[in-house]
């Protein structure tokens, strides 16, 4: 979106109805759970407009959760009918913005496991089973603070890491070591190839030196979504 989308605010509900922008079966590219055979589940608008956000969220539908359910067991299975993708990725956007509590709920029962990717500012109660994947963003030059409430739930964080924009050419201390939380780096994809190979650079080195784990987007070099 290049910062060019609306901020949106938490919704209310109760996650009956939610906003898709859209769903897919593929691998997750990036952070702990990677190569993983996933179904993707898109949700629509974000609290946050970042200036290098290379996802479209904007253009969403509205569906009933018991047609989203139905739309992921479709997806999970290969052309012989058996379930093939046991991982659903909530994201977006930010899926925190919106009621997803029952959903994940569903997606447990259903016998998924559920990840979600969150930038971490906002919480709502998700079942113990969710992973939490926190990738947090700056604003007004600054590092967000991690919601309280969520820190002590967020399984790894995901920092992205760019040699032009000085607030993310290192990795703050957001609780990570308090609460002994594993910290992936991962190169910012700025659209310039030059850049990118800088960026690139840069996470292996504070990786190496940081004893920090290196998230590399492989559904990019794959050219799949």
């Amino acid at each position: 979106m290049l910062g060019d989308n609306p901020k949106r605010p938490p919704v209310t509900g109760d996650g009956s109805v939610l906003f898709v922008k859209n769903m897919f079966k593929t691998l997750q590219g990036e952070g702990p759970h990677v190569g993983v055979s996933s179904v993707f589940i898109r949700l629509g608008g974000c609290n946050l407009a970042c200036s290098f956000c290379d996802t479209e969220f904007e253009d969403y539908e509205e569906y009933a959760l018991d047609s989203l359910l139905q739309e992921v067991n479709k997806l999970s299975a290969n052309d012989n009918g058996v379930r093939s993708a046991n991982l659903v990725v909530i994201t977006g956007g930010e899926p925190l913005r919106q009621p997803i509590g029952l959903l994940c709920q569903k997606l447990i029962e259903l016998g998924y496991e559920v990840q979600i990717e969150t930038n971490g500012t906002l919480y709502r109660e998700l079942p113990k089973e969710v992973d939490i994947i926190c990738s947090p963003k700056v604003s007004a030059n600054k590092y967000l603070s991690v919601h309280g409430d969520l820190l002590p739930r967020v399984n790894a964080f995901k920092f992205l890491v760019s040699v032009i924009i000085k607030e993310y050419s290192a990795v703050p201390e957001l609780g990570q070591t308090k609460h002994n939380i594993p910290v992936y780096v991962q190169a910012m994809d700025q659209q310039d190839e030059e850049i990118n190979a800088k960026n690139q650079k840069l996470a292996v080195e504070l990786a190496i030196n940081n004893d920090y784990r290196l998230s590399y987007q492989v559904h990019k070099k794959l050219g799949i979504e």
